[in-house]
């Protein structure tokens, strides 16, 4: 790995809930990808250039994880940053369903019955196509 120059804790004053929820959650990914990776606390403090405390603070979400610090600490644990903030890619935007699949949504909404003689039809009509 390359040499990382030491890196220092922001300290902005207190934690809103929603951050303490967020480092804390983040604490627990970096512990268990750690451990995953058969590392102790101390060795991932020495390939960052911190101390073992520090990243115990990281760990139960007891200090900010600084933003210049998640390049060198995903590739240290072998993640990449947004596995680390456990960010998931947006969903992919769905255009107009096809009309077909827009009648098919419909049918399920029917009562069993219907949908038996529905589907009954319909395999009527897929048999015939099919000779």
């Amino acid at each position: 790995m390359d040499p990382t120059p030491p890196i220092t804790p922001a300290t902005d004053g207190p934690m809103t809930q929603d951050e303490k929820q967020f480092f804390r959650a983040l604490g627990q990914r970096i512990a268990e990808r750690r451990k995953t990776q058969g590392l102790t606390q101390a060795q991932l403090a020495e390939t960052l250039g911190l101390t073992q405390q520090m990243i115990a603070s990281y760990e139960v979400g007891r200090r900010r994880v600084p933003v210049s610090l998640l390049p060198p600490l995903a590739r240290a644990l072998g993640v990449s940053i947004e596995a680390l903030i456990d960010e998931k890619p947006p969903p992919a935007k769905r255009g107009p369903a096809p009309q077909i699949q827009q009648k098919i949504e419909r049918l399920t909404r029917l009562p069993k019955a219907q949908q038996k003689l529905v589907l009954q039809m319909l395999d009527g009509v897929l048999h015939q196509a099919s000779r």
